[in-house]
């Protein structure tokens, strides 16, 4: 182990905060090495509320994946995700000065590296930008370009935005608990690549996370992504939904809604009874299957209209062939599948993380782990683009043509960059002062 590389994954959710450690094995699957997983106490609607319980909840969190797996972990890739993200589509166009050389990464990286430049709202900042076709010399349609000649190239680029304070805010909380913050990746992303094939991310497929406090939206087209949104709605509204309608307590809704949950009223029978126990001697509480039923369909039918409107909004309905993959803890909810079909009208999965896991792991291969197993598989590959970023670099210095940037990632992370702008802050203040 010691010889080999290791990623942690860090998922700050509104329900859980579950950490991850893994390593790839000889054949490229992820093995888990162990994780640990604790109650999220300061997140609401994924966006932190309460930094001192955030950063209680991180610690538990990492220090139980660290005893699992005898592990010091100090370096993390977390998820984000947030009512705040945003997206966009522009497109960016580089002249290129020497044309008797092919395009090549660093031609790519300097059109992304402008974006970064563009005016956002006061308050927003851009995460994440990820080229989605290229133009070079008005020829449309390309998806990559390297080796191509040409004098003009231009790019159409999926942006991904989000409020700093909100982001700040989880970089202070990992920062709290004595970790350090690779990179922050946008959540429905991680949970893609945990759950999703490149057959369906090819034919075009909706990825839709249900999570406690938000339901993410990822939509895939001939392999790139397309289109992202976070809907303020989760599990936890289903089970807030379930307390008030049966008049039970909290914890009752939420175990209640687990055990005997549905999404579809219908398939209940109307002599079904669940005895929930009173409070203080008090009576027992009974409460018909079929009405629990009726609760929840409600609410996840306005979950579902949410999630369609965002899919008509994309401008792809038509266009994607593989339908839409459920997961996170709201897929676990049974007739999910049922009501998703009868509402979109597309054909529908439960999207399981273990695509890309080594046998063992049977305890992570649920929906509610698809984040957190997503956020190694990226940590993975952006180990892996760096490294390539440097055999590429080594070779242009060769060839004296001077080095390059990371793929992908011309400016560093956006952690990277927040970390800046705070020196930039501190150094400004002692200069004032």
């Amino acid at each position: 182990m010691a010889n080999q590389e290791i990623i942690v994954g860090l998922d700050i959710g509104t329900t859980k905060i579950c950490t991850i450690v893994g390593m790839k094995n000889e054949f490229g699957k992820i093995d888990i090495l162990g994780y640990g997983k604790s109650e999220s106490l300061g997140v609401t609607r994924g966006i932190v509320t309460n930094i001192m319980n955030t950063v209680e909840s991180i610690r538990a969190s990492t220090r139980e994946a660290s005893e699992k797996t005898n592990t010091d972990i100090r370096e993390v890739y977390a998820g984000i995700a947030g009512q705040h993200i945003k997206s966009h589509q522009h497109r960016g166009m580089c002249t290129r000065k020497n044309t008797d050389e092919e395009v090549n990464q660093s031609d790519i990286n300097l059109i992304v590296e402008d974006m970064y430049k563009l005016a956002m709202p006061p308050g927003e900042e851009i995460i994440h930008i990820i080229p989605q076709e290229y133009i070079v010399d008005n020829e449309l349609g390309i998806k990559n370009p390297i080796g191509m000649s040409g004098v003009r190239l231009e790019a159409n680029c999926h942006i991904i935005s989000g409020q700093v304070t909100a982001i700040k805010n989880i970089y202070k909380c990992i920062e709290r608990a004595d970790l350090e913050c690779k990179d922050l990746i946008l959540e429905p992303i991680a949970s893609s690549e945990a759950v999703l094939t490149s057959e369906e991310k090819e034919a075009g497929v909706v990825l839709v996370d249900i999570g406690g406090g938000t339901t993410d939206i990822a939509i895939f087209q001939d392999g790139v992504i397309r289109h992202t949104a976070v809907i303020p709605f989760g599990g936890n509204v289903i089970t807030d939904d379930i307390k008030e309608g049966c008049t039970i307590i909290r914890n009752q809704a939420e175990q209640i809604k687990i055990k005997f949950g549905s999404a579809l009223a219908s398939e209940n029978q109307e002599n079904e009874i669940i005895s929930i126990p009173g409070l203080r001697g008090r009576d027992p509480r009974e409460i018909s299957v079929k009405n629990l039923a009726h609760i929840i369909q409600a609410r996840m039918e306005e979950i579902i209209e949410h999630v369609y409107y965002e899919i008509k909004n994309s401008g792809l309905e038509k266009k994607l062939i593989a339908g839409i993959v459920i997961t996170g803890g709201g897929a676990q909810l049974r007739h999910t599948v049922q009501l998703v079909e009868f509402i979109t009208g597309m054909d529908t999965r439960i999207g399981y993380p273990n695509e890309h896991l080594a046998k063992g792991a049977e305890s992570l291969k649920s929906p509610m782990f698809a984040t957190a197993v997503g956020l190694v598989i990226k940590g993975f590959q952006e180990k892996e683009s760096a490294k390539e970023a440097e055999r590429r670099k080594a070779e242009d210095v060769k060839r004296g043509r001077g080095g390059v940037l990371v793929p992908g990632n011309p400016k560093g992370s956006f952690l990277e960059r927040m970390i800046g702008w705070l020196t930039e802050a501190d150094d400004d203040k002692k200069l004032n002062d």
